[in-house]
């Protein structure tokens, strides 16, 4: 590997494991998800899965099941950069469970070229659409 390889893999070390403790601020109880939008070595926005601005802190119904309004980490992150100066094109999206195929679509239209993620959802059709449409994914296990 060379140092500039080793370089950006310390740095994609670093933002999961910061993404892993803002994932900490989600009221969700079967999945805390959290999510880091970098751009030129800056965070330019954040995210947790959870409901709605304005909405009751409780992700899951009664029977234990995700609220259908929801929303998901990346999404969160995508549409605070909607209500701010910047823009994602070209940035980096730090997650700590791969997306899903809604995200994937949010992630490709927000000019977002670069996905590094930790868990791997056992749905892979994000994953897979992010490929598909050429953004650089990478799997970091060990973070």
């Amino acid at each position: 590997m060379h140092n500039e390889d080793t370089k950006q893999l310390e740095l994609d070390k670093r933002y999961m494991r910061m993404a892993k403790i803002w994932a900490e601020n989600s009221y969700c109880v079967r999945r805390q998800v959290g999510a880091l939008i970098v751009k030129d070595k800056m965070i330019i926005s954040d995210g947790y899965n959870g409901t709605p601005a304005g909405f009751e802190n409780i992700c899951e119904n009664e029977d234990g099941f995700t609220k259908p309004y929801v929303l998901h980490a990346e999404a969160n992150a995508i549409t605070k950069i909607a209500r701010s100066n910047n823009n994602s094109n070209g940035a980096t999206l730090y997650v700590t469970t791969s997306p899903c195929i809604e995200c994937a679509k949010l992630i490709i239209q927000a000019g977002i070229v670069r996905v590094v993620y930790g868990e791997l959802y056992h749905i892979t059709d994000g994953i897979d659409l992010l490929k598909r449409a050429g953004v650089e994914v990478l799997y970091l296990e060990n973070y």
